[in-house]
């Protein structure tokens, strides 16, 4: 008998891991970037604190790359509006790193949409020693 269902054998990374974010109560575009996260079949949790400077310090987010809220998902930190197509690259590829980073608050990026504006801005794949660009939009 078929159900609407995907057998866990077959699912994404997407549906099997949990993205634990972390914002700011005053912040509303991390609430849209949770939305478009499960939009793209993403499971979320969201927590607010006052203070996010200790999860950026935990997770070793450096602070040029920060942003207005920081996530966990399957051992990596995310941080600011990552799109959730580079979250399942990252879940794929698993590269040995700490985590994607879009520093500050681009317009046009997930969660931060505008209806005439779009800034170009990349997606920080960051470790203990090293940097690179691994998404462009």
């Amino acid at each position: 008998m078929m159900t609407g269902t995907i057998p866990r054998a077959f699912a994404t990374p997407a549906e099997m891991l949990e993205v634990q974010v972390y914002r700011s109560p005053s912040c509303n575009c991390c609430l849209k970037w949770a939305d478009h996260l499960r939009e793209n079949g993403f499971s979320v949790k969201v927590e607010n604190r006052d203070d996010l400077a200790d999860i950026k310090a935990k997770y070793g987010v450096p602070q040029d790359l920060q942003s207005c809220h920081t996530a966990r998902v399957g051992g990596y930190t995310i941080e600011g509006h990552v799109p959730a197509q580079d979250i399942s690259k990252l879940l794929d590829t698993k590269p040995d790193a700490r985590g994607l980073a879009v520093p500050g608050m681009p317009l046009g990026s997930p969660g931060m949409e505008h209806p005439f504006r779009k800034h170009s801005y990349n997606v920080v794949l960051f470790g203990e020693a090293r940097r690179l660009v691994f998404a462009q939009h």
